[in-house]
């Protein structure tokens, strides 16, 4: 009977909650610089205007986190919910086909804008849920805390992270979710169990400027970067080998509940860019290239150029070998001196590298034993009319704050949107998608709670 309480509640009011979507949609978070703060007053507002207790907790400029309760018992089973506030910056505005913040609606079936899918979307269906268990009163024995967090974006040392080691010290959950969109289109929604860590390194290359037409007065930069970005693949017989927490068998086993058959994902599988994409990142280290700058005018030789490397980590692999591993290539193979100031003389030839993010990779390695889990599997499956399936996340996110220090091992990420669809130009999330996050947030919480 409660069940169909919440379900109705929730058929009821889909305009409403559409309407409180877009409202966090058109506040402006984007991150660098971040202003959630935007964001939080408008759930702030919402859930006090549902005598939910919430509470702001401001920091930097324009910037802040939020905590919010179901009830004051903290003795019982305590169930979180996390999500981000902070959205990437849009790009060229140009380019899309409605602005960024607008929240335009089309069809009636989708929702634009930047946050639609990562991860506002789901943010807002699990404050929705939260508001939808306060107002029916239900027979609970435990509690929901719902913790909106700032800079996810930039690695949460400011959110997620400063919510565990402050307010949220003294409280334990017994489960967590995180509201990441979790579709890969066009397959079902994914249960994520782990997460790939991400290391942020800059490199750059301090050489001797002078005149373009006696280049060889002066030591190119630009060509000293080059050298190091030609020979980076090197690198990866300087790192320990590791094997991923799940093999690539075993990821195509868990895949194949989204179809007919084991056998029918192997036929079509090379047919599919985003399911080989997604199994070769869950099962190895890999590099990008995504930054780089040098020159200052088209008749100079370059002193300087600056380059941003991203690696993603598997579960249990740690940085130092990899921050090792580029020491030997600079200094061993390519002949270079090392600095540990990114400042020299003018006529110094030297390499700088700097770690300037790191997000822990993570792993729930008893997952297949809870119960808990299964009763999720059986919500989404039931909302959604479709079995989801089990997976690593082949990103990072806030998870490793939650799994890796002890404070919620039993960690998941599950959330509407497709990845896809995430920092890309016309950003957009399905509406029916939103509403059944609404519903498995809702489901979920009275399930555990009962």
């Amino acid at each position: 009977m409660s069940e169909e309480l919440i379900l109705n509640e929730i058929e009821q009011n889909q305009d409403k909650y559409v309407n409180f979507f877009q409202e966090l949609i058109q506040a402006e978070s984007y991150n660098p610089p971040g202003n959630e703060k935007n964001v939080a007053l408008i759930i702030d507002k919402y859930l006090k205007d549902s005598n939910i207790k919430s509470k702001i907790f401001p920091f930097g400029d324009n910037r802040a986190n939020l905590i919010a309760y179901l009830n004051d018992n903290f003795e019982g089973k305590n169930l979180l919910y996390n999500g981000h506030m902070d959205v990437v910056p849009s790009g060229n505005e140009e380019e899309w086909k409605y602005p960024p913040l607008s929240a335009t609606i089309k069809r009636k079936k989708y929702l634009y804008g930047r946050g639609t899918t990562d991860m506002k979307g789901g943010l807002a269906a699990m404050v929705i849920a939260l508001k939808i268990l306060k107002k029916l009163k239900l027979n609970l024995s435990g509690n929901v805390i719902l913790n909106a967090v700032a800079d996810e974006e930039t690695g949460g040392e400011y959110g997620t992270k400063w919510c565990i080691n402050n307010v949220l010290q003294s409280i334990k959950p017994d489960f967590a979710i995180i509201s990441e969109p979790s579709r890969l289109k066009p397959l079902p929604h994914v249960i994520s169990i782990g997460e790939r860590g991400r290391l942020v390194v800059k490199i750059i290359t301090n050489g001797i400027s002078t005149h373009s037409s006696w280049p060889f007065m002066g030591k190119n930069a630009i060509y000293m970067m080059s050298e190091i970005i030609h020979n980076l693949d090197k690198i990866d017989d300087y790192i320990p080998k590791i094997k991923p927490p799940l093999s690539l068998e075993e990821l195509k086993q868990l895949m194949s509940v989204a179809f007919p058959s084991l056998d029918v994902l192997e036929k079509i599988i090379d047919e599919q860019p985003i399911l080989n994409s997604v199994l070769n990142a869950l099962t190895q280290f890999t590099k990008s290239l995504t930054i780089i700058k040098g020159g200052i005018k088209d008749n100079v030789v370059p002193d300087k150029c600056e380059a941003i490397l991203d690696f993603r980590l598997l579960p249990g692999q740690e940085i130092d070998p990899i921050l090792n591993s580029l020491k030997i290539l600079i200094e061993k193979d390519l002949g270079y001196t090392l600095k540990s100031e990114p400042k020299g003389a003018s006529e110094e030839v030297f390499v700088y590298i700097e770690n300037i993010q790191y997000s822990e990779p993570s792993y729930w390695k008893d997952w297949e034993k809870s119960t808990v889990l299964k009763n999720l599997y059986r919500i989404v499956e039931k909302v959604y009319n479709k079995k989801p399936f089990y997976l690593l996340y082949p990103a990072s996110a806030d998870a490793s704050h939650l799994r890796n220090n002890g404070y919620c091992t039993e960690t998941i990420m599950f959330g509407p949107g497709s990845g896809a669809s995430a920092h890309s130009t016309d950003e957009y999330i399905e509406i029916q998608d939103f509403i059944n996050a609404i519903k498995v947030y809702a489901l979920f919480a009275y399930n555990f709670l009962k």
